[in-house]
């Protein structure tokens, strides 16, 4: 992080993955929130990536899966947590 308390660029970059998921912890989600509201160049990045996760669970919504992936799905997860 800067002294400032701001993100540059590339730091923001490389959260932008985790704040589109919202994985951050507050502080890194604020700032990166106030870094994209005064970089254009990162807001279109962000806008490209956030276009395309929705667009693609706009998709997913349309699969329906069988009842046998989704337990595979479940079970995985459930694995992987423990």
């Amino acid at each position: 992080m800067t002294p400032l308390n701001r993100y540059t660029c590339e730091e923001a970059f490389r959260r932008l993955d985790d704040y589109l998921d919202r994985e951050l912890s507050a502080e890194e989600m604020t700032l990166v929130h106030e870094h994209l509201d005064i970089c254009a160049g990162c807001a279109r990045e962000f806008n490209f990536e956030a276009s395309v996760l929705r667009g693609v669970r706009q998709k997913l919504r349309q699969i329906d899966p069988p009842d046998s992936l989704q337990a595979r799905i479940l079970a995985a997860l459930g694995k992987a947590h423990r």
